[in-house]
């Protein structure tokens, strides 16, 4: 009960931080100022792709969740390979996004730990 608690509490902040990044994206992209189109672009494919792991990473873990056997070894692996891509993200977002006075951005690392110390918690009950 706990367990899936965990893995599904973790997976919609995760999934839903991700789909959060769609919304702004223009926005976000508009307040660097004046930048050429290739960085435009860059940056436009940067923001989206980091929208896109978090769904993907929300989503295998519930979907994994919701039709393997809890005595399988598979769950418990991409339990923690999913909790070790967000603590990878977490280390990116700290050196990058989290020295930011945006608050969404300061916000990654602690989400992302989180949503992994859950995962972790987890894969061992």
């Amino acid at each position: 009960m706990l367990r899936d608690i965990l893995l599904y509490a973790g997976s919609i902040v995760v999934a839903g931080w991700g789909i959060a990044h769609f919304f702004p994206t223009r926005s976000v992209i508009r307040s660097f100022g004046p930048i050429s189109d290739d960085s435009r672009k860059i940056l436009a494919m940067e923001w989206i792709m980091e929208g896109l792991t978090l769904v993907f990473i929300g989503l295998l873990v519930i979907i994994v969740n919701l039709v393997a056997s809890a005595q399988d070894s598979i769950p418990t692996i991409v339990y923690q390979l999913s909790g070790f891509m967000l603590l990878a993200m977490a280390a990116v977002s700290v050196r990058t996004g989290a020295r930011t006075a945006v608050l969404p951005m300061r916000l990654c690392p602690i989400i992302f730990t989180t949503v992994a110390a859950g995962y972790f918690l987890a894969s061992v009950l």
